[in-house]
C-alpha cells in the first residue's frame, strides 16, 4: 500500500458526504441537457469538460463513489497503467505522456501523483484520486442511481433519452454519454463451464492454490496477473486460450501482456512446470473424471474433491448430452494421445477472458450495435464515438474502444482522456455552434509550430494513428486544429466548424512503421533521415492533401494507413529521445516538405537579405514579407530615431507616407512595397 494512501480516508468521507447532498430523487422527471453515465474515468473527465463549458448536466453512478470498478480490480491489486513521475523535464503537456493515470483539466496540480509515487500504483489509489478530482472541480455527480433502463423517444423537439433508475425516477436528455465501461465478465459456453471458476469470483490468496494443478482460461493480462500471483505455489499452471500469447512491447499495444504480469514465460521457456497451450475453447469440455481416470492419475486427493479434466467434443461419446460433464476414461485425449499436453487432471479451472459491455439496459430504440472486431464485446460506434444507429448518444472511455481495438491506447485512461475532449468538441460545435479550438499561424511560424507538437503534445502520442493535427492553408497564414478524430476527416468540415481552402490541408500524425521486425535485434531502428519513411518507433508522419479525403478513399486506404494516400507525405525519422528538433535529420527535411506543400520559401533572412531580395524579387519570402517589410525587424525606440537624424542619414524626420520622391518606380514595379520595408520608420 502507498504511504501516502492514509492521508487520504478523511479527504474522501468529507468527499462523499458533500456529493451525497446532491443524492435525492426529484418527484417526477427532470430533463438535463447532458446525461453522464457513469462516474468512472471516462465520465469524469466529459463531467468537466462540461463543467467548464457550463453546460446543464449531471453524472449519474450507481455505486456510493466515482471509479468503483476499481475497488475490485484488477483482482491482485495492482494496476499496469504506468505513473512516471520523474522525466527530467517541467512540461506538463510533455509529461502526461508518461502519467497513463491523470485525468486532463486545467488544474496543473491535480494529477494522479498527489495519491501514489510508485510506478505501477496500487488500484486502491485509483477511486481516490477520482474522488479528490470530483471534489476540487466540483463536478455534478449523483450517487446511489442504478439505471435498469434506457429508451429513446422521439418528439417534435427531436430526439431525447429517458433513463429510470432502480427507484423508477426518469432522467431524460438530449444526449446521452454513455461511460459505464466494461464490467460484465466475458464467458464462453462449453460442456462443463459450470465446473470453472470465474476471475472475479476467485480467491486472491496464494495459500489457496498450494501444491494444486490450475488451468486458467485466456492469455490476457487478467490470466497472467492470477497466474503470477499463484506461481510460487501451485504445483503446476497451465494456461490456455485460441490465440498465443501477444507482448505489449511487440505490438505496441498496451492491452497485450505487459512485462509487469509475465513471470511465467520464464518458468514456461526455462522448464518449470508451467506452460502455454492454444485450443479453442468452443471445441474443450471441462470434466469430472468418473473413475479413477482410466490412467494412472497419481493423485492422493481425489476423495476430498473430484479433479477436473480438459477433452475435447470430438473424443465425447455422448454428444446429444450436451450438459454431461462426468466422462469415462476412454473420453480423455489422453486415451487417444498418449502424450497429450494436457492430460492430467486438474485440482481448479480459472477463467480469465476479460469483461464485455453491458447491453441489457438498453430498449432496441436507444440500443448501440455490436462492433464488428473484440468478439462483439463492445459497442459500434461512428468515427466521431456516436452510436452507429443511435443518434446523440455518445459512448466514451473503454466501451468506445471498438474505434482502435489492438491499434492504440483508446481503451485505456491514456487515451480516451482525450477522445473524450474530442467528443466534447463535437457537441459543443454541434449543439452550441463553438467551432473546434483553432490557432491562427502565420505560415512562416509552421514548422516551429509542427515540431513543438511533435515534441511535447500527449494526445498525438498516447492515441497514434487515431488522433492527428488538422493544418488548413490559407496562404500566408494557416489555422492549426489539434487532435481532430482522424476517421472522421472526410466530416471534418460539419464537425469542426472549420472549412478547407482551395490551399489544402495538411495532416500530423504520430505513427509505428507497419513492417514485422526483430524488436530487440541490431538493425530495429533507423537513423539515416533520407529512410525516414523505414523507420520503425513511433515518428512523426505529416499528410498533404489539396481537398478532404472522401469516404470512399477512407474505406480504401492502403492496409495499416491511418489515412488515405496523400498528395504528398513526409516521414521525420524516428528519435530515440522522441524529441524531433535535430537541425539537419529533422528539422531542414521538414521545411523543404512544407515548402513544397505552400509553394513558398520558408527560410528566416536577415534584415539585409530581406533588403536585397526586395529589389531583386518580384515576390520576396513570406519571412520577409510578414516581418522585415512591415517594419517588424527593429524596435520603435525614439533615441535610435533621434541618433539617425543627427548624423543626417534620413532626408527628412518621420516621413510617414513612406513615399520618397527619390525612390525609382522600377523598384515598385519589382514587387518592393515602398511604405514597408524601405521605410526605416524606427
Amino acid at each position: 500500500m502507498d504511504s501516502n494512501l492514509p492521508c487520504f480516508i478523511l479527504f474522501i468521507l468529507t468527499g462523499c458526504v458533500i456529493s451525497s447532498s446532491d443524492n435525492h430523487h426529484h418527484n417526477g422527471t427532470r430533463h438535463y441537457d447532458y446525461c453522464v453515465l457513469g462516474a468512472g474515468p471516462a465520465g469524469l473527465q466529459m463531467g468537466y469538460f462540461l463543467s467548464k463549458a457550463k453546460r446543464d448536466y449531471i453524472i449519474l453512478e450507481r455505486n456510493s463513489g466515482p471509479g468503483s470498478f476499481f475497488n475490485k480490480y484488477p483482482r491482485h491489486r495492482k494496476l499496469i497503467s504506468i505513473n512516471k513521475i520523474h522525466t527530467g523535464r517541467q512540461n506538463w503537456e510533455f509529461n502526461l505522456r508518461h502519467d497513463w493515470n491523470s485525468l486532463l483539466s486545467d488544474k496543473p496540480d491535480l494529477l494522479f501523483k498527489r495519491v501514489s509515487s510508485e510506478f505501477y500504483p496500487p488500484a486502491d489509489a485509483f477511486p481516490l484520486y477520482l474522488s479528490m478530482f470530483v471534489k476540487e472541480l466540483r463536478l455534478r455527480v449523483r450517487y446511489g442511481v442504478d439505471i435498469g433502463r434506457i429508451r429513446a423517444v422521439q418528439s417534435a423537439t427531436g430526439r431525447s433519452y429517458i433513463l429510470t433508475d432502480q427507484h423508477m425516477s426518469d432522467y431524460t436528455c438530449s444526449v446521452l454519454l454513455v461511460a459505464t465501461g466494461l464490467w460484465v465478465p466475458q464467458n464462453v459456453e462449453f460442456v462443463g463451464s459450470d465446473l470453472v471458476d470465474g476471475y472475479e469470483s476467485i480467491s486472491t490468496n496464494p495459500e489457496d492454490y498450494k501444491d494444486q494443478a490450475v488451468l486458467i482460461l485466456g492469455k490476457g493480462n487478467s490470466a497472467f496477473e492470477t497466474a503470477q500471483s499463484i506461481l510460487g505455489r501451485a504445483s503446476r499452471v497451465h494456461m490456455l486460450s485460441s490465440s498465443p500469447v501477444r507482448l505489449a512491447w511487440q505490438t505496441h499495444y498496451v492491452g497485450d501482456l505487459r512485462a509487469v504480469n509475465n513471470e511465467l514465460l520464464d518458468t514456461y521457456q526455462l522448464k518449470s512446470l508451467d506452460g502455454l497451450v492454444e485450443a479453442s475453447l468452443e471445441k474443450i469440455v471441462i470434466s469430472q473424471g468418473k473413475e479413477q481416470g482410466g490412467r494412472r492419475s497419481g493423485t492422493k486427493k481425489k476423495e476430498k474433491k473430484k479433479q477436473l479434466y480438459l477433452t475435447l467434443k470430438k473424443y465425447m461419446q455422448h454428444q446429444e448430452d450436451k450438459n454431461s460433464s462426468d466422462v469415462t476414461g476412454e473420453e480423455l485425449p489422453g486415451y487417444y494421445i498418449d502424450n497429450f499436453s494436457l492430460r492430467k487432471p486438474y485440482d481448479r479451472v480459472i477463467r480469465c477472458l476479460g469483461f464485455r459491455f453491458n447491453f441489457s439496459v438498453f430498449d432496441s430504440s436507444a440500443c448501440p450495435p455490436n462492433s464488428d472486431n473484440a468478439k462483439g464485446r463492445l459497442p459500434g460506434l461512428t468515427a466521431w464515438y456516436e452510436g452507429s444507429n443511435t443518434p446523440g448518444l455518445f459512448v466514451l472511455g473503454t466501451a468506445s474502444h471498438s474505434r482502435d481495438y489492438r491499434l492504440s491506447a483508446g481503451g485505456f485512461v491514456h487515451g480516451f482522456r482525450y477522445t473524450a475532449r474530442a467528443v466534447h468538441r463535437i457537441l459543443e460545435q454541434r449543439y452550441h455552434s463553438n467551432p473546434w479550438p483553432s490557432t491562427k499561424l502565420l505560415t512562416t511560424q509552421l514548422q516551429s509550430w509542427i515540431l513543438k507538437r511533435a515534441g511535447e503534445a500527449s494526445g498525438l502520442y498516447q492515441m497514434f494513428e487515431v488522433l492527428g493535427d488538422v493544418i488548413l492553408l490559407h496562404g500566408s497564414h494557416c489555422e492549426y486544429v489539434e487532435e481532430f478524430t482522424l476517421q472522421a476527416l472526410p466530416q471534418f468540415s460539419s464537425l469542426s466548424g472549420h472549412e478547407v481552402s482551395s490551399h489544402g490541408l495538411i495532416v500530423l500524425v504520430l505513427q509505428y512503421g507497419k513492417k514485422k521486425i526483430d524488436y530487440l535485434g541490431p538493425n530495429r531502428s533507423e537513423m539515416d533521415w533520407t529512410k525516414a519513411w523505414k523507420s520503425n518507433f513511433l515518428h512523426p508522419v505529416l499528410y498533404y492533401y489539396d481537398t478532404l479525403p472522401t469516404e470512399e478513399e477512407m474505406k480504401l486506404r492502403p492496409h495499416g494507413w491511418p489515412l488515405p494516400r496523400p498528395k504528398a507525405i513526409h516521414h521525420m525519422v524516428e528519435d530515440f529521445l522522441t524529441e524531433w528538433e535535430s537541425p539537419i535529420s529533422h528539422i531542414q527535411p521538414l521545411r523543404r516538405f512544407l515548402e513544397h506543400c505552400v509553394q513558398t520559401d520558408l527560410r528566416a533572412f536577415y534584415a539585409e537579405s530581406c533588403f536585397r531580395l526586395s529589389l531583386t524579387h518580384r515576390k520576396p519570402p513570406l519571412f520577409c514579407q510578414q516581418g522585415y517589410l512591415k517594419q517588424q525587424g527593429i524596435a520603435h525606440d525614439s533615441q535610435l530615431w533621434k541618433n539617425v537624424h543627427d548624423a543626417g542619414l534620413m532626408p527628412s524626420e518621420h516621413d510617414t507616407s513612406g513615399a520618397d520622391p527619390t525612390f525609382p518606380n522600377y523598384l515598385a514595379q519589382a514587387g518592393a512595397s515602398m511604405s514597408s520595408g524601405l521605410k526605416l520608420d524606427f
